[in-house]
């Protein structure tokens, strides 16, 4: 009788332990789509960083009286006929698609066949 409780006992653990084993691959699949969003977000971020470096250096002693005057003298030079499409295509030169599919993504693998079908229009 007590071979029968034994017996019993080891097959209830079994169970016990491929619940687990379930549970752990469902935990590494999730684990591992943080770490991929995680690397995307870090290189996205990367990029960020690079373009506000370059094309707003922060300088404190600028006062908002001053960088306000800077923004309207700025906007009332670039309203130009086209100034739409060069910022797409600089978006795009910087590794961020601009088609409708992935806008504002960053570019991963290469070039993308639908934002090179918009600039081409």
């Amino acid at each position: 009788m007590e071979k029968i409780n034994i017996f019993a006992h080891m097959q209830e653990m079994e169970a016990q332990m491929e619940s687990m084993r379930a549970s752990l691959e469902d935990w590494k699949q999730t684990v591992k789509e943080l770490m991929e969003t995680n690397q995307r977000l870090s290189l996205e971020n990367e990029q960020l960083r690079k373009i506000l470096k370059r094309d707003a250096p922060l300088d404190p002693a600028v006062d908002t009286a001053e960088a306000e005057a800077l923004l309207t003298a700025r906007e009332g030079t670039e309203e130009v006929v086209g100034e739409g499409y060069d910022n797409l295509a600089r978006l795009y030169h910087e590794g961020f698609h601009i088609c409708n599919v992935y806008f504002g993504h960053l570019r991963t693998e290469g070039d993308c066949l639908f934002c090179l079908s918009f600039l081409n229009k």
